[in-house]
């Protein structure tokens, strides 16, 4: 069941809540690495003030036909992500990253 989300449809981001509380959610990528041909992407992720993230983390994501996808649980009401291939290339909205509200 699709609860909301939010779409960055020119950049290839795309966010999916999974539950009604938004606390679980799916990203999916389709953007600049994908299309460079990145043999891996990883979610590189933080919590709270865009300028501060918190718990910062990478996770490796799994490719999809057309691109990659990542389901995680989040901590906090605001969650912040840019993504990296392996040769440590990075997809981060020039500079701006992404935010995504939750509630």
């Amino acid at each position: 069941m699709y609860y909301h989300g939010w779409s960055d449809d020119p950049r290839g981001v795309h966010v999916k809540s999974l539950t009604p509380d938004g606390s679980d959610v799916t990203i999916y990528y389709k953007g600049l690495l994908n299309n460079k041909g990145a043999s891996q992407v990883f979610l590189h992720t933080g919590f709270g003030d865009p300028m501060q993230w918190r718990t910062v983390e990478d996770y490796r994501m799994q490719r999809i036909e057309g691109g990659w996808k990542k389901t995680l649980n989040t901590e906090d009401k605001k969650f912040n992500f840019c993504f990296h291939d392996s040769a440590n290339n990075w997809d981060n909205n020039n500079g701006y990253n992404w935010s995504y509200s939750i509630g």
